[in-house]
């Protein structure tokens, strides 16, 4: 048997054209570890981030990405590994000597300033005069479409445009690195689309290395380079979006990564045909195995008529959400949901029949979790 191991940690970032700004750095963690008395949060992580590289560290609650976030920060002590950022080694540097700019989940800003000052706060700290603040408040004002909001104070805002100002806080700085820790989890749905986007095309523009946190796949899929995925305190998978979707190294991140997850079904491998208490489906090229599930996106699974396909299930719900429905398959050991075309109609507990793309399906020992491989691969 064939088993996959984790993709490297310290795999290097895709070589795409992206703008990197002059002083972006790379960061490298080498070997981290966070321990809270017996409680051992993060565990030996090591990644290697490129400058104006935008990586996400993805997870759960309680995975270790916050505390791994607030280590590159300063702000939690390293228990033992190092980190560097360009060429300095700044494991036990004070976090204002980083050059690192953090942006909070609750924005962090100061109520009784008005926008302009809020911003041009970190510049008043550092020494700066008052005709460079004003210069450099416009212009980070400017990249996050606040200009004209110099004036108001954070009450008079909504929670969108206080993101703003608090990214622009960060902008204004030029720093080496920026952090993000789920910096968008406050906002309505329809907010956090648009502000993917700005964060997005922000980044793209300034070119500055990014550490973005959350626990939001999409978020994931539509702002990273590549994305770390993180479950109780151990990396997992790192890749691009795209590889990690249709290539995931394990039963987990399969299952944490995309919208709706993948499907799973139990069963056994046995002479080149995966069996289960719904169907069977041919998997050439397997060896035999007692203990298996497959996995199969809902983009890739379809309807099949009565008494055919591969697995049958009954329906749980149908539900139209504008340019397709989705239909959910209840089964013993969970459910299977499957992507339709948004005129498509079925009642709930009827029996439903699905078809898979055999060349598609990923498997995983039941017991590891392990993504295991066709022998003829």
């Amino acid at each position: 048997m064939n088993v996959q191991s984790n993709i490297s940690a310290t795999q290097s970032a895709p070589a795409e054209q992206r703008l990197v700004s002059e002083t972006a750095r790379s960061l490298k963690l080498q070997g981290l570890n966070k321990h809270y008395g017996p409680f051992h949060a993060v565990k030996d992580l090591s990644l290697e981030i490129e400058p104006g590289e935008f990586l996400v560290l993805l997870g759960p609650s309680g995975c270790g990405k916050s505390t791994a976030l607030r280590m590159i920060a300063g702000l939690e002590d390293i228990t033992s590994g190092a980190m560097v950022i360009g060429d300095n080694d700044v494991t036990h540097v004070l976090p204002k000597y980083r050059d690192i700019a953090m942006v909070f989940q609750s924005y962090a800003l100061y109520p009784h300033k008005t926008v302009a000052e809020n911003i041009g706060f970190p510049l008043k700290v550092a020494g700066a005069s008052p005709a460079e603040r004003d210069a450099a408040v416009k212009d980070a004002a400017s990249q996050v479409q606040m200009e004209d909001y110099l004036h108001r104070y954070p009450k008079e805002l909504s929670g969108g445009q206080r993101q703003r100002v608090a990214l622009a806080r960060a902008i204004v700085r030029r720093p080496a690195i920026f952090l993000m820790d789920e910096p968008l989890s406050n906002l309505d749905a329809k907010l956090r689309s648009f502000m993917r986007a700005e964060l997005k095309h922000m980044q793209q523009t300034l070119g500055v290395t990014t550490v973005y946190v959350t626990h939001d796949q999409i978020e994931a899929m539509t702002l990273a380079h590549r994305v770390a995925i993180m479950r109780d305190g151990v990396l997992q998978q790192l890749g691009t979006p795209t590889e990690v979707y249709d290539n995931p190294a394990n039963k987990f991140v399969a299952g944490f990564m995309g919208s709706p997850p993948m499907n799973f079904i139990k069963g056994s491998l046995s002479g080149g045909t995966f069996t289960s208490a719904y169907g069977q489906v041919s998997l050439a090229g397997y060896a035999d195995h007692d203990n298996v599930s497959v996995g199969f996106r809902a983009e890739e699974t379809s309807i099949a008529g009565p008494d055919k396909g591969h697995f049958s299930g009954i329906v749980f719900s149908c539900e139209m959400t504008g340019h397709e429905t989705i239909v959910t398959c209840e089964m013993d050991d969970g459910h299977a949901i499957v992507r339709a075309a948004k005129d498509y109609s079925i009642p709930m507990g009827a029996e439903i029949h699905l078809t898979v793309d055999p060349a598609r399906v990923c498997v995983f020992d039941e017991s590891s979790g392990v993504r295991i491989r066709p022998e003829t691969a």
